[in-house]
């Protein structure tokens, strides 16, 4: 196969009935042969943002980058009221793995998209062959005992999501925006311009908006319920944390023998980087996704 045409992802929509609609995805690689590694995105993100990370393992392997709910091209729609927790978006982890029949696969995931196939583990231990997550959030059991209740959590995050200016007069103004500004500061221009391809969609005045609503990212940083402990203890599949040096989201200070006692579990602090280590550090997610996907 054609390297060039093996990395140039794939638009594709996976009808799932039982979860309101179709998750749309990116598939990179061979499409005759068995998806390898599913990747999950983060809070506000998109499949297409890491289009540029995951490409250099297409030429290898059937790598299948969703947009989660709420998100990117996605047609599953957002529900906030009443909710406390991921564990609707494990819920829709789970229906993808049972419609596409996936097997022996890799979860890999950044941020949210790794704590939601932390969770997702935890119920489909036959189809899941190992787990590679960058900074997932991962509260304390400390804090996740004060959550049992299920409210929602104060978050410093919320305020600047419901910041966060939704509507551009085009995709180039945000990226001119964007350019070397906040969180987007150690991003290549490819890495922004695939985000912003897939993080913005036309409205009908010709101006763009966020695909992802600012209230339904807030909701992602309140909704703390779920319990990624209980999923880490259930799961059945060795799991690879790579956590950032600075500012990480993987709260697991204090723990780090209980998780190395289970034998599965393998944590890893990258020097250098923050929460957007896929971004600061892509040789890393691609190596580590490599090594996963090769073992039999």
């Amino acid at each position: 196969m054609d390297v060039a045409v093996a990395r140039e992802p794939r638009a594709v929509r996976i009808n799932l009935p039982s979860r309101g609609g179709e998750m749309s995805a990116l598939e990179f690689g061979p499409a005759g042969r068995p998806v390898d590694i599913l990747f999950t995105h983060a809070n506000g993100f998109n499949a297409r943002a890491y289009a540029s990370i995951l490409a250099p393992l297409a030429a290898d392997f059937h790598v299948l980058a969703i947009d989660q709910r709420g998100h990117g091209r996605s047609g599953l729609k957002p529900e906030m009221e009443g909710r406390t927790s991921w564990y609707g978006l494990r819920d829709d982890l789970l229906a993808l793995l049972e419609a596409l029949d996936l097997r022996n696969v890799v979860l890999g995931g950044h941020s949210m998209g790794g704590t939601a196939s932390i969770l997702a583990s935890a119920e489909a231990a036959g189809r899941v062959k190992s787990l590679v997550m960058f900074d997932p959030v991962v509260l304390s059991p400390e804090a996740i005992a004060a959550n049992a209740g299920g409210e929602p959590i104060e978050s410093p995050l919320v305020q600047g999501a419901m910041r966060r200016r939704a509507v551009f007069p085009s995709h180039q103004a945000v990226v001119e925006a964007y350019t070397g500004r906040g969180a987007f500061k150690s991003w290549t221009p490819a890495m922004l311009a695939d985000y912003v391809a897939d993080g913005f969609r036309e409205r009908p005045d010709g101006q763009v908006e966020l695909t992802c609503a600012p209230e339904w990212e807030a909701s992602n940083f309140t909704s703390q319920a779920h319990d990624t402990w209980d999923a880490f203890a259930r799961s059945t599949a060795p799991i690879t944390i790579f956590r950032a040096e600075n500012g990480s989201t993987c709260r697991v200070e204090g723990h780090e023998a209980e998780l190395a006692a289970s034998g599965r579990i393998t944590l890893e602090t990258v020097p250098g980087t923050t929460h957007f280590l896929p971004m600061e550090r892509p040789d890393v997610v691609a190596r580590a996704l490599r090594t996963a996907a090769s073992k039999p």
